[in-house]
Protein backbone atom coordinates (compact mmCIF):
# COMPACT_ATOMS: atom_id res chain seq x y z
CA UNK A 1 0.00 0.00 0.00
CA UNK A 2 1.79 3.64 -0.98
CA UNK A 3 1.04 6.67 0.45
CA UNK A 4 1.68 9.70 -1.34
CA UNK A 5 2.27 12.99 -0.66
CA UNK A 6 2.34 15.58 -2.86
CA UNK A 7 3.67 19.32 -3.02
CA UNK A 8 0.95 21.72 -1.70
CA UNK A 9 -0.69 23.88 -4.48
CA UNK A 10 -2.44 26.74 -2.93
CA UNK A 11 -0.67 30.15 -2.64
CA UNK A 12 1.63 30.40 0.69
CA UNK A 13 1.44 26.98 1.78
CA UNK A 14 4.72 26.02 2.70
CA UNK A 15 4.53 23.03 4.82
CA UNK A 16 4.81 19.25 3.78
CA UNK A 17 2.39 16.77 5.31
CA UNK A 18 4.74 14.60 5.92
CA UNK A 19 8.50 14.66 7.95
CA UNK A 20 11.33 12.06 7.76
CA UNK A 21 10.78 11.06 11.16
CA UNK A 22 6.79 10.35 9.86
CA UNK A 23 7.97 8.78 7.15
CA UNK A 24 10.01 6.37 8.96
CA UNK A 25 7.60 5.35 10.65
CA UNK A 26 5.25 4.63 7.85
CA UNK A 27 8.15 2.50 6.18
CA UNK A 28 7.88 0.56 9.72
CA UNK A 29 4.48 -0.41 9.29
CA UNK A 30 4.59 -1.58 5.95
CA UNK A 31 3.75 1.09 3.58
CA UNK A 32 5.75 2.70 0.88
CA UNK A 33 6.20 6.49 0.92
CA UNK A 34 6.42 8.56 -2.18
CA UNK A 35 6.93 11.79 -1.80
CA UNK A 36 6.79 14.36 -4.87
CA UNK A 37 10.47 16.10 -5.53
CA UNK A 38 10.53 19.57 -3.66
CA UNK A 39 7.79 19.13 -1.44
CA UNK A 40 9.75 19.97 1.92
CA UNK A 41 11.41 22.61 0.10
CA UNK A 42 9.26 25.30 1.83
CA UNK A 43 9.64 23.27 5.46
CA UNK A 44 13.78 22.65 4.74
CA UNK A 45 13.50 19.34 3.92
CA UNK A 46 15.12 18.21 0.96
CA UNK A 47 14.52 14.99 -1.53
CA UNK A 48 17.28 13.58 -0.12
CA UNK A 49 16.38 13.92 3.05
CA UNK A 50 13.07 11.82 2.39
CA UNK A 51 14.81 9.64 0.38
CA UNK A 52 17.43 8.52 3.35
CA UNK A 53 14.27 8.21 5.90
CA UNK A 54 12.34 5.65 3.54
CA UNK A 55 10.90 7.22 1.19
CA UNK A 56 10.93 7.10 -3.04
CA UNK A 57 11.05 11.05 -4.98
CA UNK A 58 8.25 11.46 -7.45
CA UNK A 59 9.04 13.97 -10.36
CA UNK A 60 5.64 13.61 -11.69
CA UNK A 61 2.59 14.89 -9.76
CA UNK A 62 0.30 12.46 -12.05
CA UNK A 63 1.93 9.59 -11.68
CA UNK A 64 2.38 10.12 -7.63
CA UNK A 65 -1.69 10.69 -7.67
CA UNK A 66 -2.44 7.95 -10.01
CA UNK A 67 0.09 5.56 -7.21
CA UNK A 68 -1.32 7.03 -4.33
CA UNK A 69 -3.65 4.46 -2.04
CA UNK A 70 -3.25 6.78 1.01
CA UNK A 71 -3.04 10.94 0.32
CA UNK A 72 -2.12 12.86 3.09
CA UNK A 73 -2.53 16.69 2.59
CA UNK A 74 -1.92 20.35 4.49
CA UNK A 75 -4.97 21.27 2.60
CA UNK A 76 -7.90 20.64 0.56
CA UNK A 77 -6.96 19.88 -2.98
CA UNK A 78 -7.32 22.07 -5.87
CA UNK A 79 -9.67 21.59 -9.12
CA UNK A 80 -6.89 19.84 -10.46
CA UNK A 81 -5.53 17.71 -8.03
CA UNK A 82 -8.97 16.37 -7.56
CA UNK A 83 -8.94 14.95 -10.54
CA UNK A 84 -6.25 13.45 -10.23
CA UNK A 85 -7.14 10.86 -6.93
CA UNK A 86 -7.91 7.67 -8.01
CA UNK A 87 -11.20 6.25 -7.03
CA UNK A 88 -10.77 4.35 -3.93
CA UNK A 89 -7.89 6.68 -3.00
CA UNK A 90 -8.05 7.58 1.03
CA UNK A 91 -7.47 11.40 1.31
CA UNK A 92 -6.44 12.58 4.72
CA UNK A 93 -5.56 16.49 5.52
CA UNK A 94 -7.23 19.81 6.00
CA UNK A 95 -9.89 19.74 4.09
CA UNK A 96 -12.48 22.96 5.19
CA UNK A 97 -14.39 20.83 4.37
CA UNK A 98 -17.97 23.18 5.86
CA UNK A 99 -16.93 25.78 3.83
CA UNK A 100 -16.15 23.49 0.74
CA UNK A 101 -19.25 21.78 -0.23
CA UNK A 102 -18.66 21.15 -3.79
CA UNK A 103 -15.66 20.34 -3.80
CA UNK A 104 -16.51 16.99 -1.15
CA UNK A 105 -19.09 16.38 -3.57
CA UNK A 106 -17.05 16.19 -6.27
CA UNK A 107 -14.25 13.90 -4.03
CA UNK A 108 -17.45 11.61 -2.82
CA UNK A 109 -18.13 11.49 -6.80
CA UNK A 110 -14.89 9.88 -7.36
CA UNK A 111 -15.23 7.63 -4.92
CA UNK A 112 -12.80 8.82 -2.91
CA UNK A 113 -12.69 7.96 1.31
CA UNK A 114 -12.15 11.55 2.46
CA UNK A 115 -11.26 12.65 6.54
CA UNK A 116 -11.70 16.09 6.88
CA UNK A 117 -8.82 16.36 10.35
CA UNK A 118 -10.40 19.76 11.06
CA UNK A 119 -13.66 17.70 12.28
CA UNK A 120 -11.97 15.61 14.66
CA UNK A 121 -13.78 15.54 18.04
CA UNK A 122 -12.12 17.10 20.52
CA UNK A 123 -12.11 14.02 23.00
CA UNK A 124 -8.87 12.84 25.23
CA UNK A 125 -8.19 9.88 22.58
CA UNK A 126 -7.89 12.50 19.73
CA UNK A 127 -5.70 14.92 21.25
CA UNK A 128 -2.36 13.50 19.83
CA UNK A 129 -4.26 13.80 16.21
CA UNK A 130 -5.81 17.13 16.40
CA UNK A 131 -4.33 19.61 13.79
CA UNK A 132 -6.15 23.01 14.32
CA UNK A 133 -4.39 23.15 18.37
CA UNK A 134 -0.64 21.60 16.78
CA UNK A 135 -1.11 24.57 14.22
CA UNK A 136 -3.24 27.01 16.04
CA UNK A 137 -0.35 26.91 19.22
CA UNK A 138 2.22 28.02 16.72
CA UNK A 139 0.06 30.95 14.84
CA UNK A 140 -0.63 32.30 19.03
CA UNK A 141 3.23 32.58 18.95
CA UNK A 142 3.58 33.83 16.14
CA UNK A 143 1.25 36.53 16.62
CA UNK A 144 2.61 38.23 19.47
CA UNK A 145 6.14 38.19 17.80
CA UNK A 146 4.45 39.87 14.71
CA UNK A 147 2.78 42.78 17.02
CA UNK A 148 5.95 42.76 18.64
CA UNK A 149 7.68 43.40 15.14
CA UNK A 150 5.05 45.94 14.31
CA UNK A 151 5.48 47.90 17.62
CA UNK A 152 7.00 50.96 17.93
CA UNK A 153 7.35 50.67 21.34
CA UNK A 154 9.12 48.57 23.49
CA UNK A 155 7.40 45.22 25.72
CA UNK A 156 9.23 45.19 29.08
CA UNK A 157 9.00 47.32 31.47
CA UNK A 158 12.45 49.19 31.46
CA UNK A 159 14.29 51.21 34.32
CA UNK A 160 16.80 53.40 32.96
CA UNK A 161 19.36 56.00 34.32
CA UNK A 162 16.66 58.20 32.13
CA UNK A 163 13.53 57.36 33.10
CA UNK A 164 11.46 54.21 33.08
CA UNK A 165 9.25 52.94 30.23
CA UNK A 166 5.86 51.30 31.15
CA UNK A 167 5.14 47.61 29.40
CA UNK A 168 3.04 47.23 27.08
CA UNK A 169 -0.17 45.93 27.41
CA UNK A 170 -1.93 43.35 25.56
CA UNK A 171 -5.66 42.07 25.11
CA UNK A 172 -5.68 38.26 24.01
CA UNK A 173 -9.88 37.81 22.57
CA UNK A 174 -10.19 33.98 22.62
CA UNK A 175 -8.84 31.84 24.71
CA UNK A 176 -8.44 29.01 23.04
CA UNK A 177 -4.93 27.08 22.36
CA UNK A 178 -3.65 29.97 19.92
CA UNK A 179 -4.70 32.51 22.50
CA UNK A 180 -3.26 30.62 25.25
CA UNK A 181 -0.05 30.37 23.72
CA UNK A 182 -0.57 34.06 22.94
CA UNK A 183 -1.04 34.78 26.26
CA UNK A 184 2.24 32.97 27.36
CA UNK A 185 4.46 34.64 24.70
CA UNK A 186 3.37 37.72 25.47
CA UNK A 187 4.05 37.16 28.87
CA UNK A 188 7.37 35.95 28.40
CA UNK A 189 8.49 39.48 26.29
CA UNK A 190 7.41 41.09 29.55
CA UNK A 191 3.70 42.52 28.65
CA UNK A 192 0.63 43.12 31.03
CA UNK A 193 -1.68 40.39 29.40
CA UNK A 194 -5.64 40.95 29.59
CA UNK A 195 -7.71 38.02 27.78
CA UNK A 196 -11.09 37.51 27.12
CA UNK A 197 -13.50 34.76 26.02
CA UNK A 198 -16.82 33.99 26.10
CA UNK A 199 -16.20 30.32 28.15
CA UNK A 200 -15.79 30.72 31.76
CA UNK A 201 -13.58 27.64 32.02
CA UNK A 202 -10.60 28.95 30.67
CA UNK A 203 -10.57 31.46 33.11
CA UNK A 204 -8.28 29.39 34.92
CA UNK A 205 -6.08 28.38 32.01
CA UNK A 206 -5.85 32.18 31.40
CA UNK A 207 -4.67 33.18 35.38
CA UNK A 208 -2.42 30.56 35.69
CA UNK A 209 -0.39 31.72 32.11
CA UNK A 210 -0.05 35.52 34.61
CA UNK A 211 -3.51 37.30 32.23
CA UNK A 212 -6.35 38.70 33.79
CA UNK A 213 -9.36 37.52 32.82
CA UNK A 214 -12.00 40.03 31.50
CA UNK A 215 -15.61 38.82 32.40
CA UNK A 216 -18.26 40.37 30.97
CA UNK A 217 -21.34 38.29 32.65
CA UNK A 218 -20.68 35.47 34.50
CA UNK A 219 -24.44 34.36 34.86
CA UNK A 220 -25.08 34.80 31.11
CA UNK A 221 -21.31 32.67 29.99
CA UNK A 222 -22.81 29.58 31.70
CA UNK A 223 -23.79 28.01 28.88
CA UNK A 224 -21.62 28.93 26.14
CA UNK A 225 -18.84 26.06 25.27
CA UNK A 226 -20.54 23.13 23.16
CA UNK A 227 -20.02 19.97 23.80
CA UNK A 228 -16.74 19.49 22.05
CA UNK A 229 -15.02 22.61 23.54
CA UNK A 230 -15.88 25.30 21.14
CA UNK A 231 -17.08 28.90 21.91
CA UNK A 232 -21.29 28.96 20.71
CA UNK A 233 -22.27 32.32 19.41
CA UNK A 234 -24.21 34.04 22.05
CA UNK A 235 -27.43 36.27 22.24
CA UNK A 236 -27.99 39.71 21.46
CA UNK A 237 -27.98 41.00 25.05
CA UNK A 238 -24.83 39.75 25.91
CA UNK A 239 -23.03 40.69 22.79
CA UNK A 240 -23.75 44.73 23.72
CA UNK A 241 -22.27 43.69 27.00
CA UNK A 242 -19.33 42.16 25.62
CA UNK A 243 -18.77 44.95 23.07
CA UNK A 244 -19.16 47.85 25.57
CA UNK A 245 -16.39 45.92 27.74
CA UNK A 246 -14.31 45.36 25.21
CA UNK A 247 -14.27 49.00 24.25
CA UNK A 248 -13.75 50.30 27.46
CA UNK A 249 -10.47 47.65 27.40
CA UNK A 250 -9.35 48.59 24.26
CA UNK A 251 -9.00 52.04 25.24
CA UNK A 252 -5.86 50.79 27.23
CA UNK A 253 -4.49 48.32 25.20
CA UNK A 254 -1.36 48.65 23.11
CA UNK A 255 -1.73 45.30 21.18
CA UNK A 256 -4.41 43.37 20.77
CA UNK A 257 -4.66 39.97 19.50
CA UNK A 258 -7.71 38.62 17.85
CA UNK A 259 -8.00 34.53 17.32
CA UNK A 260 -12.02 33.81 18.15
CA UNK A 261 -13.41 31.49 15.73
CA UNK A 262 -17.28 29.66 15.32
CA UNK A 263 -16.51 26.53 13.44
CA UNK A 264 -18.69 26.62 10.41
CA UNK A 265 -19.81 30.05 10.55
CA UNK A 266 -17.99 33.67 10.02
CA UNK A 267 -15.73 34.93 12.70
CA UNK A 268 -17.79 37.07 15.25
CA UNK A 269 -16.90 40.87 14.81
CA UNK A 270 -14.86 41.74 18.57
CA UNK A 271 -13.40 45.28 17.40
CA UNK A 272 -15.55 47.47 15.40
CA UNK A 273 -14.19 50.49 13.39
CA UNK A 274 -15.37 53.09 16.55
CA UNK A 275 -13.00 50.83 19.05
CA UNK A 276 -10.10 51.42 16.61
CA UNK A 277 -10.89 55.04 16.43
CA UNK A 278 -10.48 55.11 20.67
CA UNK A 279 -7.41 52.95 20.82
CA UNK A 280 -4.50 54.76 21.48
CA UNK A 281 -2.40 56.00 18.31
CA UNK A 282 0.42 53.24 17.20
CA UNK A 283 -1.76 50.87 18.81
CA UNK A 284 -1.54 46.94 16.99
CA UNK A 285 -4.13 44.78 16.09
CA UNK A 286 -3.03 41.45 14.93
CA UNK A 287 -6.25 39.37 12.98
CA UNK A 288 -5.60 35.54 13.43
CA UNK A 289 -9.47 34.92 12.65
CA UNK A 290 -9.05 37.29 8.73
CA UNK A 291 -9.19 34.18 6.84
CA UNK A 292 -12.95 33.56 8.41
CA UNK A 293 -13.63 37.40 7.72
CA UNK A 294 -11.94 38.76 10.91
CA UNK A 295 -12.41 39.51 14.33
CA UNK A 296 -12.23 43.34 13.15
CA UNK A 297 -13.46 44.55 9.95
CA UNK A 298 -11.05 46.64 8.89
CA UNK A 299 -8.62 43.73 8.95
CA UNK A 300 -7.15 42.99 5.19
CA UNK A 301 -6.38 39.63 4.43
CA UNK A 302 -2.64 38.82 3.86
CA UNK A 303 -1.83 42.49 4.48
CA UNK A 304 -0.50 45.08 7.11
CA UNK A 305 -2.74 48.37 7.00
CA UNK A 306 -2.61 51.63 9.38
CA UNK A 307 -6.28 52.73 10.23
CA UNK A 308 -6.83 55.22 12.33
CA UNK A 309 -3.66 55.42 13.31
CA UNK A 310 -3.72 51.61 14.33
CA UNK A 311 -1.82 48.75 12.65
CA UNK A 312 -3.77 46.03 11.58
CA UNK A 313 -1.90 42.78 11.05
CA UNK A 314 -3.66 40.17 8.62
CA UNK A 315 -1.45 37.80 7.70
CA UNK A 316 -3.41 34.19 6.56
CA UNK A 317 -1.99 30.78 6.86
CA UNK A 318 0.57 32.05 9.85
CA UNK A 319 1.20 28.03 10.54
CA UNK A 320 2.93 28.22 7.29
CA UNK A 321 5.44 31.06 8.02
CA UNK A 322 6.42 28.51 11.20
CA UNK A 323 7.14 25.91 8.33
CA UNK A 324 9.68 23.54 9.88
CA UNK A 325 8.25 23.11 12.98
CA UNK A 326 4.29 23.54 11.82
CA UNK A 327 5.17 20.44 9.37
CA UNK A 328 6.66 18.47 11.57
CA UNK A 329 3.76 18.63 14.03
CA UNK A 330 0.87 18.26 11.45
CA UNK A 331 2.70 15.26 10.05
CA UNK A 332 2.81 13.90 13.44
CA UNK A 333 -1.06 14.22 13.97
CA UNK A 334 -1.60 12.71 10.77
CA UNK A 335 0.59 9.69 11.70
CA UNK A 336 -1.44 9.13 15.09
CA UNK A 337 -4.50 9.43 13.16
CA UNK A 338 -3.55 6.73 10.91
CA UNK A 339 -1.62 4.31 12.93
CA UNK A 340 -4.82 2.88 14.71
CA UNK A 341 -5.97 1.74 11.59
CA UNK A 342 -3.54 0.06 10.28
CA UNK A 343 -3.84 -3.73 9.52
CA UNK A 344 -0.28 -4.75 10.06
CA UNK A 345 -0.71 -8.69 9.01
CA UNK A 346 -2.38 -7.32 5.67
CA UNK A 347 -0.88 -4.16 5.55
CA UNK A 348 -3.71 -2.42 4.53
CA UNK A 349 -6.08 -0.04 6.50
CA UNK A 350 -9.36 -0.97 8.41
CA UNK A 351 -11.93 1.13 9.50
CA UNK A 352 -14.48 0.84 12.27
CA UNK A 353 -17.13 3.05 10.66
CA UNK A 354 -19.00 3.13 14.38
CA UNK A 355 -15.56 4.65 15.75
CA UNK A 356 -16.19 8.63 16.98
CA UNK A 357 -12.97 9.85 15.47
CA UNK A 358 -13.72 7.99 11.90
CA UNK A 359 -17.00 9.56 12.90
CA UNK A 360 -16.94 12.74 13.25
CA UNK A 361 -13.71 13.30 10.45
CA UNK A 362 -15.26 11.25 7.75
CA UNK A 363 -16.58 13.67 5.00
CA UNK A 364 -17.09 11.26 2.19
CA UNK A 365 -17.15 7.26 1.50
CA UNK A 366 -18.72 4.77 -0.86
CA UNK A 367 -19.68 7.36 -3.33
CA UNK A 368 -21.49 9.95 -1.26
CA UNK A 369 -21.19 12.55 1.58
CA UNK A 370 -21.30 11.28 4.75
CA UNK A 371 -20.53 13.94 7.45
CA UNK A 372 -23.79 15.20 9.37
CA UNK A 373 -22.70 18.79 9.16
CA UNK A 374 -22.36 18.49 5.33
CA UNK A 375 -25.42 15.30 3.87
CA UNK A 376 -28.36 16.54 2.66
Amino acid sequence: MKIAVPKERRAGEARVAASPDTVRKFVQLGFDVAIEAGAGAGASIGDEVFREAGATIAADSKALYAEGDVVLKIQRPTDEEAGLLKPGAVLVGGMAALANRDLMTTLAERRVTVFAMELLPRITRAQSMDILSSQANLAGYKAVLDAAGEFTRAIPMMMTAAGTIAPARFLILGAGVAGLQAIATAKRLGGVVYAFDVRPAVKEQVESLGGRFVEVDAEAVKDAETAGGYAKEMGEDYKRKQAAKIAETLKKTDIAICTALIPGKPAPVLITEDMVKDMRPGSVIVDLAVEAGGNCPLSEFDKVVVKHGVTLVGYGNVPARLAVDASALFAKNLLNFITPLVDKEAKTLTFNWDDEILKGTCVARDGVVVHPALAS
